[in-house]
């Protein structure tokens, strides 16, 4: 893992842009990289390119009712964040993420949640989100927990 600051650049993608990098670490092993509404007009895919254009990071985010606050108005689903092992550690997961919750935050967004891998629970508690389940087996994945963060307080009124 390296330390050093990679610069980004943060775009919104078609959804194929990010299947290379969801197939390389989040399906090692096999398993789908095209998911239900991944063309739905209201999902939005954003990518993170390096210097030399590569794909570094991918994410995708889609509204869906929250399964842990279901009375949220506007809640938004987090899926699909994956960045490439070389560069984790270096902000460009942190870039993209703060990209994408902007994005949600623009178009009316006021709750963001995910299944997060254990692994990356901290990751999201560093940018804001609260854990708010116990620890659960997601078959031929592995170990997650739910995650929320409120953006109210950066929704346009």
């Amino acid at each position: 893992m390296t330390s050093q600051a990679t610069p980004v650049t943060v775009e919104e993608v078609a959804a194929d842009v990010t299947h290379n990098l969801r197939r390389a670490v989040l399906r090692p092993g096999g398993g789908d990289v095209v998911w239900p509404g991944d063309d739905d007009p209201a999902t939005f895919h954003l990518a993170a390119r390096d210097a030399a254009g590569r794909v570094v990071g991918v994410v995708r985010f889609s509204p869906a009712p929250c399964p842990w606050r279901p009375e949220a108005r506007a809640a938004w689903q987090l899926r699909g964040m994956a960045t490439d092992p070389a560069v984790r550690g270096s902000g460009a997961g942190r870039a993209l993420l703060a990209a994408g919750l902007a994005g949600v935050a623009a178009r009316g967004g006021e709750l963001v949640w995910c299944h997060a891998r254990t692994t990356a629970a901290g990751f999201y508690e560093q940018a804001g989100f609260t854990v708010v389940t116990g620890e659960y087996d997601k078959p031929g994945i592995g170990p997650h927990v739910g995650m929320v963060e409120d953006l109210v307080p950066l929704t346009p009124r």
